[in-house]
């Protein structure tokens, strides 16, 4: 099973951003993302369990930079060339513009993005 990464469908698109996810590889969804310097996901996380995503991802980091932060107050910048896990419980700011691939189990991946979906409805209201 193998899907271009254009291919897959967009998610949510705002001034430099493009996250696109698809479910059904093994259990997982999978993602291409693409967001600006600046984001702050924590204002999107509000609301969910300590604020923060509770869906781990693993992936991959082919552009920039992103800061986590997780449930504990530890941080860690995940930048290009780096393979990451995220496990549940964090956040997190970017850094410099970034690209990443991300794979992540779907319940809980669909859930944040619901999530974020109704805080991004809201905001725009």
């Amino acid at each position: 099973m193998k899907i271009n990464k254009e291919d897959l469908p967009i998610a949510m698109e705002a001034p430099g951003t493009v996250m696109r996810n698809a479910a059904g590889f093994g259990g997982m969804a999978v993602a291409f993302n693409q967001v600006p310097k600046g984001t702050d996901l924590r204002p999107l996380l509000q609301g969910l369990s300590n604020d923060s995503c509770h869906c781990p991802h693993w992936g991959y980091i082919l552009q920039g930079a992103i800061r986590l932060i997780y449930d504990d107050k530890s941080e860690e910048v995940a930048r290009e060339g780096d393979l990451f896990y995220w496990p549940a419980g964090h956040t997190a700011i970017v850094e410099e513009d970034v690209k990443l691939v991300e794979f992540s189990p779907e319940r809980e991946f669909r859930e944040v993005m619901e999530h974020i979906g109704r805080k991004m409805a809201e905001a725009g209201k």
